[in-house]
């Protein structure tokens, strides 16, 4: 494939050997985290493999810091990683030129405002804690077409949106994204937030993925559920992985259960559909 000024190649899935064919004659990737955890267990990819690439970046999910730190290792190249929404475009980004921070999706982009609020009263959250991710900018969608309601639900009259998305700001003004508000786990009383599990669970050896969900349990309220993928040709146990997370996270944080499965249900856009994961596992 020859280099052609402003040419782009759409594929229709993900190929690891087309994309790996297709690396030493072009100059950027855009693809969603599961396309760099496929990647990295290709032994095709290489430092020479990527040595044309100019840009490799990752979007539509958060991307896991182990993930950041084994491509850049293998490759030298640093995934970029920015946020961005349907209704908002983008929102925030790490710098193109400068400190790309591992687990984090960058500063607020020039004229954007990002605010962190308490999901019940709305009230900004102190310096540090985890909050609804609200966004104000002039390119903020207007409303949902045909859909008043569920606009005024989303859209406060000083123009902020209400992302869904849970976040939290370092001291120095990087944002990182925590999870949906949507799958926050409330169990015995706790707020168990889901990323925060997969961080660790996806930091065992031979972990290639996992998913964090909920079920409901008659005593707890919800339980936490565990699906893990293992990496090609490993095998895990779950009392081993069990054993590793209680050392590294609360009690009321552990789950309930561990699950082995091939792949993780995702839709079009490269998302884990963890409903279909709770159908699948509840009762």
């Amino acid at each position: 494939m020859a280099h052609v000024l402003g040419a782009a190649g759409l594929r229709p899935g993900f190929d690891a050997s087309a994309i790996l064919g297709a690396m030493p004659d072009a100059t950027m990737l855009m693809g969603v985290p599961t396309f760099y955890t496929r990647l990295l267990a290709d032994a095709r990819l290489t430092r020479e493999r990527a040595s044309a690439m100019r840009l490799f970046v990752s979007g539509r999910a958060p991307l896991l810091a182990e993930t950041h730190q084994a491509f850049a290792a293998r490759t030298g190249h640093h995934i970029f990683e920015r946020y961005g929404m349907t209704e908002t475009n983008m929102n925030t980004s790490n710098p193109f030129m400068g400190d790309r921070r591992t687990g984090t999706v960058g500063k607020p982009l020039p004229g954007v405002e990002v605010r962190l609020t308490d999901p019940d009263t709305g009230a900004d959250v102190e310096q540090g804690a985890v909050g609804m991710i609200e966004l104000r900018r002039p390119n903020v969608f207007k409303g949902y077409w045909q859909m008043p309601d569920k606009t005024a639900a989303e859209l406060r009259d000083t123009g902020f949106f209400i992302t869904g998305d849970l976040g939290q700001f370092s001291a120095d003004g990087y944002l990182s994204i925590v999870g949906r508000a949507k799958d926050l786990i409330i169990t015995g009383g706790y707020n168990v937030y889901p990323k925060e599990v997969e961080d660790v669970l996806n930091t065992v050896d031979g972990v290639l993925e996992s998913a964090v969900f909920d079920i409901p349990d008659p005593d707890f309220g919800e339980a936490i559920i565990a699906t893990l993928v293992p990496e090609p040709g490993r095998k895990l146990a779950p009392g081993m992985v069990s054993a590793l997370v209680e050392e590294k996270l609360a009690r009321f944080e552990h789950p309930r259960r561990y699950k082995l499965l091939d792949d993780l249900p995702r839709n079009k856009m490269g998302k884990v559909q963890k409903n279909l994961l709770r159908d699948r596992f509840s009762g």
